[in-house]
């Protein structure tokens, strides 16, 4: 059965079978919005595993060739990839506004957790900005180095250098994606923006923009419903990443809940030429997508798909 058709097979029925299983649910206060309303499933768990493993081991050999011989399948791949990955994993992600997908562009986005990658990926065809830590991750630092991603240290004495890399793919045309919290959030809120973190953008001094054409694109990302359930914020932590979670049982824990929707707003794109410098650029981001967030979140958000 070929991937696409073991997709169509995720009946709901999954989703509520074996409740109970997974040794990792009970982490001693379950949520009181999830009593009758949703239950963990090893069959789903497992299934969605091996579907997982199935998609990267056939995919992997693939964009390492298109990567060697520079072809444009290496850019157009990951986002067939994430796209795949989102339907298996139960992601059903909804767009609001329209995102650009000419030109040289940065998306800054808010950042609650390791499944926005998926989320992202499955929309845009840009490569992402990620701490240097990530690269050292067993298997996802091979798939991030694959979808050529951007690695960066927290140590300030190497951030004018991260800078001048990330300056340098956009005057190269190239898209990216930068979680300028610095950090994952409990997806409740938005954290305020780090303007260091656009120092590629805005450079220090002069505060000269990186290129005539390069637009900055706000975008917010809401986990909203679980099964077709408004999420809350007892429930949002099973997929939200933050603090000291292990990632191991959190992964495991979401991957055997059911289906989950996916806000995705792109907000209006604007030039870093209209900011006297990154921390107004920083602070107008950040409140832009703060309010779309909170739109997600209190319902108030159409979504287009």
């Amino acid at each position: 059965m070929s991937v696409a058709g073991a997709l169509e097979e995720l009946k709901e029925d999954d989703v509520f079978a074996d409740s109970g299983l997974l040794g990792t649910w009970d982490r001693g206060a379950e949520p009181l919005e999830a009593t009758g309303m949703i239950a963990p499933s090893r069959t789903l768990l497992w299934r969605r595993l091996a579907l997982y493993s199935v998609l990267t081991l056939g995919l992997l050999p693939v964009q390492m060739l298109a990567l060697a011989l520079r072809a444009p399948l290496s850019a157009s791949l990951p986002l067939f990839y994430h796209s795949l990955c989102a339907r298996l994993l139960g992601f059903r992600v909804r767009t609001r506004g329209t995102p650009l997908r000419k030109g040289s562009v940065l998306y800054a986005s808010n950042h609650v957790s390791y499944f926005d990658i998926v989320v992202l990926g499955s929309l845009l065809r840009a490569s992402f900005i990620a701490k240097s830590e990530v690269k050292t991750w067993p298997g996802f630092g091979l798939l991030a180095t694959l979808q050529r991603t951007v690695f960066v240290e927290r140590q300030r004495a190497r951030s004018k250098e991260h800078a001048n890399v990330i300056a340098d793919r956009l005057s190269a045309g190239d898209r990216l994606i930068l979680f300028p919290e610095g950090t994952s959030n409990d997806g409740n809120r938005t954290l305020p923006f780090k303007s260091s973190l656009f120092a590629a953008v805005k450079q220090s001094g002069s505060d000269v923009s990186t290129r005539s054409d390069l637009r900055i694109q706000p975008v917010s990302v809401t986990y909203t419903r679980l099964n077709g359930m408004p999420m809350g914020r007892g429930l949002r932590p099973f997929y939200a990443w933050y603090g000291d979670m292990d990632l191991l049982p959190h992964l495991l824990d979401a991957l055997a809940l059911g289906r989950v929707d996916v806000d995705v707003e792109f907000h209006e794109p604007v030039d870093p030429a209209d900011f006297r410098n990154r921390k107004e650029l920083a602070a107008h981001c950040q409140r832009i997508v703060a309010n779309g967030v909170s739109r997600a979140l209190s319902g108030r958000g159409d979504v287009a798909s």
